[in-house]
């Protein structure tokens, strides 16, 4: 079937490799790796679930050359002996049988690295932590640095060893090569330090015995932070003059941005648009004429197609966009884009598991990370029905999958729309991404025969019973909590108030004025649906205040939005008030008590409750009753559980299959 994305579908050749494709998945810590370093085959099989989708060419998560000083996470691969050569070996061997290519990154953490998991102190190139708060790393010695260097070459030569089909040097992100070339963190007052040249010497040798230990036909690609969007560091002008010490010997520039002050442009925030980034590349392209890779919250074929064809870059890297769904390049090449699982850049499974819980990476919109769509093999043994009360994204995930099953699936639905809470959330002009997980279920769901949705129908117990089930999943989602509070209940989402819950606020967001300067608006509960109120109205120039009865605003947040939050309320000079309490809401003013244990008037021309939500589980009761004496199985997800986020409600949902399972369907 021929595409229309000509320039996507476009071989690319580079030195002896030749991916069949322009998509590339880009290097992501997951921590699906043994203890030891080595690849678990868990790991393998994640990667070759993507090398199945379609995609050309894999970018294997950052490798140590030298561990336990250059070691960055718990089960971060190693690269730094030849013990690892054989699984690693076995993992190309894998990835080409599917007619894909696979490099592997190969990175020290310098600065990075935390003591407790390496046991010995951080090393950079000064004695500047690579993050606020992070530890202090002693400077290397200029013999420390030719060692290392030298360990990047072996490294090289290891994975040319293995079979992979091409290596890249890691030196952006605020990683060692990395710590050199920013200005934030190099302080050196010998070589390595002071002039771009200077500090882009490291790089420049480590690239040098790369290239000696690989030879003449090996690719080697260079990532690097060309906005590094921190104070004080490298802009993209002072990038393109460092580029010039070590270009010659680079075949392909992986062009990311940001480093960890600034982690939410290096993995991208949810309200960056698709292909940001692509400006940097094109510069670098241009300046230098070597191939280049960009990236950035790209999602839709189009824009990808469109960076191509402008010549803005060379290869389109994916990241998240790969974890959400490993069958991106086969949907799109043969014409199936409206069942595209795209990614919603929460960084919840991903950046939230990694970096902030030290867990394997999950996904929100795939609860099915390592083997995809595998699932879809099985089917039901017997005739099997399913009702599910609610039309979230928990309850449409159930229904899909159990209908994708073989099972005959009933889905009601009390609205006239599907998507539940992230439907209506994704109203907020921000959070528009979000809105392609329910756009996605919807058409998936459009495709099953078997699968009968009934909206503006609300679920009772005889309607259920004429469905004649087997199964019933109530997944009827949550309601904004609302706490007995002195005058909450009398003006909240009232006509003629200015007090509203979240849901409200999306009802009436194009009812707010563009301008909004010298207005107050005051919002109570610093969570992810608060700060999501902050953002919206800071950026019409609102002056917000944040009320919150814990110590921190942003508890839980993952690492990505936490910063990018931080950063906002800077910008925007948001009033945070924290370990302070709700005492009374009146029509223009909230009542607290501030953390001294004095009450304090907080004025407002719009007041928001946003102290997060609570089950509704109208019907589960009375189900639950109606069935004791059966072997019907009552099984109730998402936030009809517990009210959580949509991560878990969408693992619940595909978790269909144990139940019936359990009830010999399978």
């Amino acid at each position: 079937m021929k595409t229309k994305y000509s320039h996507i579908f476009e071989p690319f050749t580079v030195r002896r490799m030749t991916t069949k494709n322009r998509i590339v998945m880009t290097p992501m810590g997951t921590n699906f790796g043994e203890q030891n370093g080595e690849m678990s085959f868990r790991h393998i099989q994640y990667y070759e679930t993507r090398a199945k989708g379609g995609t050309g060419l894999l970018i294997v998560e950052n490798a140590s050359v030298y561990s336990p000083q250059g070691s960055n996470g718990t089960t971060q691969l190693r690269i730094d002996q030849d013990s690892y050569i054989p699984r690693l070996s076995y993992l190309c061997e894998t990835i080409h049988k599917q007619n894909a290519c696979i490099a592997i990154q190969i990175n020290h953490a310098g600065a990075s690295a935390m003591s407790s998991r390496t046991g010995e102190q951080p090393v950079s190139a000064s004695d500047v932590p690579s993050k606020e708060g992070g530890e202090i790393p002693r400077p290397l010695t200029v013999d420390e640095i030719h060692l290392i260097t030298k360990k990047y070459g072996e490294a090289a030569k290891r994975a040319q060893t293995c079979g992979f089909d091409a290596v890249e040097i890691h030196a952006g992100h605020s990683y060692l090569l990395s710590q050199f070339l920013s200005p934030t963190t190099n302080h050196r007052t010998d070589e390595y330090g002071g002039s771009a040249e200077n500090r882009a010497r490291f790089t420049k040798e480590v690239i040098e015995e790369v290239r000696r230990q690989v030879g003449p036909f090996f690719p080697i690609f260079v990532r690097i932070s060309a906005e590094e969007f921190v104070e004080g560091g490298n802009t993209l002008d002072d990038t393109i003059e460092y580029l010039r010490y070590f270009a010659q010997e680079v075949d392909v520039f992986d062009v990311s941005a940001g480093l960890n002050g600034s982690i939410q442009f290096q993995i991208d925030a949810n309200y960056l648009p698709d292909g940001w980034r692509s400006y940097m590349a094109k510069r670098v392209r241009e300046v230098y004429g070597k191939p280049c890779m960009t990236m950035g919250n790209i999602r839709n074929p189009q824009v990808a197609e469109d960076i191509l064809s402008r010549g803005d870059a060379d290869l389109i890297g994916m990241g998240r966009g790969l974890i959400a769904d490993p069958e991106w390049v086969n949907k799109v090449e043969f014409g199936h884009e409206d069942l595209l699982r795209k990614c919603i850049s929460c960084n919840v499974g991903c950046a939230g598991h990694r970096i902030g819980l030290n867990l394997p990476i999950r996904c929100t919109v795939n609860p099915s990370v390592v083997d995809g769509d595998e699932y879809k093999k099985l089917k039901v043994n017997k005739e099997a029905n399913v009702v599910v009360i609610g039309g979230g994204t928990a309850g449409l995930e159930a229904a899909c999958t159990a209908a994708e099953v073989g099972c005959t699936t009933f889905l009601l639905e009390r609205s006239p729309i599907l998507g539940g809470l992230a439907a209506r959330i994704s109203d907020i002009p921000d959070k528009v991404r979000m809105k392609d997980f329910p756009h996605y279920l919807i058409n998936r769901a459009d495709q099953l025969k078997n699968l009968f949705i009934f909206k503006n129908t609300s679920a009772t117990v005889d309607m259920v019973k004429g469905f004649h089930p087997d199964v019933i999943v109530n997944a009827t989602g949550s309601n904004p909590t609302l706490p007995p509070i002195k005058g909450l209940h009398e003006l909240v989402n009232r006509e003629d108030t200015k007090v509203a819950d979240v849901l409200k606020m999306t009802e009436r967001k194009n009812t707010y004025p563009k301008d909004m300067k010298g207005q107050k608006v005051a919002v109570v509960g610093g969570g992810a649906v608060g700060l999501d109120v902050m953002e919206f109205f800071t950026e019409r120039g609102a002056d917000v205040t944040i009320i919150e009865m814990l110590p921190v605003i942003g508890n839980g947040l993952d690492p990505v939005t936490k910063s990018d939050m931080k950063a906002k309320m800077k910008q925007y000079q948001v009033r945070q008030m924290t370990q302070t309490a709700l005492q009374e809401v009146k029509s223009d003013r909230f009542i607290v008590k501030n953390p001294e244990g004095n009450i304090e008037e907080i004025p407002f021309d719009f007041g928001f409750i946003c102290l997060g939500m609570r089950a509704s589980d109208p019907v589960l009761s009375d189900l639950e009753q109606a069935y004791a004496d059966t072997n019907v199985e009552i099984y109730n997800i998402g936030d009809s559980k517990r009210a959580r986020r949509i991560i878990e409600g969408t693992e619940e949902g595909r978790n269909i299959i144990e139940v019936l399972k359990r009830h010999d369907f399978m």
